[in-house]
């Protein structure tokens, strides 16, 4: 819920009531390899306090092949497939759930376009993004990849 200056509250806009509980979403939030090299873990996840998101679980962890394989199963037949698992396995990431309300819309908005040559300076991707591959972050796209993607990485 929005306060009086317009920002959403640090309870990530949470409320008890069921008729506002529906509006509470969740999202799975990739920060990439190249963030976590980068030393801006701590950078990103404020973009998210800021905005009054709740990080409702957190963790570090390596992605394995088959993790990543099951994560982009959409893009399996894409040209990039290869690329894109390579990469996301190249080092150590770490994997959040956030919510709130609207979490999804919010965080994709925090994130910016995945190629960052289109994001906009202080979106994340625009801001520490190199390619459209190697972007920094990964958050869900719709309230159906999020439960999917939550329940691969924290069952």
């Amino acid at each position: 819920m929005k306060n009086s200056t317009g920002a959403y509250a640090a309870d990530g806009g949470v409320r008890s009531s069921s008729r506002e509980s529906d509006d509470i979403e969740r999202s799975l939030v990739i920060i990439k390899p190249d963030a976590v090299r980068k030393n801006i873990v701590g950078e990103i996840i404020s973009r998210f306090e800021k905005e009054g998101l709740v990080i409702e679980d957190l963790k570090m962890m390596r992605i394995t092949r088959e993790l990543a394989c099951q994560h982009y199963f959409e893009h399996q037949n894409k040209d990039f497939f290869g690329k894109l698992v390579e990469y996301i396995c190249s080092d150590r990431v770490v994997v959040m759930i956030i919510k709130g309300r609207d979490a999804i819309r919010r965080v994709r908005r925090l994130m910016g376009p995945t190629d960052p040559k289109k994001a906009e300076k202080g979106t994340i991707r625009g801001d520490f993004g190199t390619d459209i591959t190697v972007n920094a972050i990964h958050g869900s796209d719709c309230k159906e990849s999020a439960e999917r993607e939550i329940k691969l990485f924290f069952g």
